[in-house]
């Protein structure tokens, strides 16, 4: 057990000791507080994560060993300094009119004030990871083919919706119809806008996918052991995709806890880290096959998570209520798998 988690202690480790200097380069004696607060960060993404473990691991299975080490490696790269650091600044460099040299200044030398450029973005932001989470839960459960049901009275039905083409597309659309009726004026465009880019992302990475899932043998018998010809790359970057989508409710919730964003950094990086830990224990174990409506459960918990994000452009929603539902959500189809294995 403790073999897949070796990376993740020492990404701990590492992570507050570098949240100790930093709280004490600009506070003297802040360095304590400023390793509890990071704590508290990772604890709280491990929490509300569980469900992007699953989601990870389904697409991880079909990657090759080296590709799944890529995923641990470059992919926390991404995750940390990509979608925890310098996403969020080229967010606000985009909608506060600055250039990214500048935002990143502002970022480490005033937090406050980032804090509130990070805040006017904060509809658009999730109303393109929500409406990528939307597309990926309705897509699953969209498809006639699929034999096992677990909430049997919604999902077997809705199944065959799959047969209508574009049904996700539309119903997608839809939302973005209602939810503009919501929201301000001065934002009604860039939501939008946010909402149809968050569909297309989805709709281009899902194609390059199958396309080349659909061809993976073929390609396998010409470029033999190169997994970057063979889908490798294209599954790493949807897997990406998805985990940024499910980190951006998180770094947002995030500044409630503190403004400093070298230690949101270092609590939600470190987290991400176990986050794909978990992953690969899951992919290695055969969890999925042992527990066969865990992948049930996690949809469930992404359509509820996508859906809370939906409605914070104009609510908000406790983080504790998002970890609760995703929570309940996976240990519900545990529960009911270990019964359905105990029942065979």
């Amino acid at each position: 057990m403790h073999k897949y988690f070796t990376e993740s202690y020492f990404v701990t480790v590492a992570g507050l000791i570098i949240a100790y200097f930093w709280g004490e380069h600009v506070k003297p004696g802040a360095g304590f507080i400023s390793v509890f607060i990071a704590s508290i960060l990772a604890i709280l993404e491990v929490s509300l994560s569980f469900d992007n473990a699953v989601v990870n691991a389904m697409k991880l299975e079909k990657m090759s060993p080296v590709w799944q080490k890529r995923f641990l490696t470059w992919g926390i790269a991404i995750a940390v300094f990509g979608m925890r650091f310098l996403f969020p600044i080229l967010v606000v460099a985009i909608f506060a009119h600055l250039d990214m040299v500048t935002v990143a200044k502002i970022a480490i030398s005033d937090s406050q004030s980032y804090a509130n450029y990070l805040h006017m973005a904060h509809a658009p932001i999730v109303t393109f990871g929500g409406l990528f989470l939307i597309m990926l839960f309705l897509n699953y459960f969209f498809d006639h083919e699929k034999d096992v049901h677990w909430i049997k009275i919604i999902e077997r039905p809705v199944s065959y919706l799959d047969h209508i083409k574009g049904i996700e597309i539309f119903i997608s659309l839809l939302i973005i119809v209602a939810l503009q009726t919501f929201i301000p004026e001065p934002q009604k465009l860039s939501v939008v806008l946010a909402g149809i880019f968050g569909i297309v992302t989805y709709l281009g990475i899902d194609g390059v996918s199958h396309f080349l899932e659909k061809h993976q043998q073929l390609k396998m018998a010409k470029c033999g052991a190169d997994a970057l010809k063979c889908g490798g790359l294209a599954t790493f970057l949807y897997l990406e995709l998805i985990d940024a989508s499910f980190s951006l409710d998180g770094v947002l919730g995030a500044f409630a806890l503190s403004n400093d964003v070298i230690i949101i950094a270092v609590g939600l990086g470190i987290g991400a880290m176990f986050v794909r830990s978990l992953t690969l224990l899951i992919v290695e174990t055969k969890t999925l096959a042992k527990f066969i409506y865990l992948e049930h459960g996690a949809h469930w918990a992404i359509g509820a998570l996508a859906i809370i994000m939906l409605i914070t452009t104009v609510h908000e929603v406790p983080e504790v209520l998002t970890g609760l539902i995703g929570l309940i959500f996976i240990v519900s189809a545990l529960i009911s798998s270990i019964k359905a294995r105990e029942s065979n």
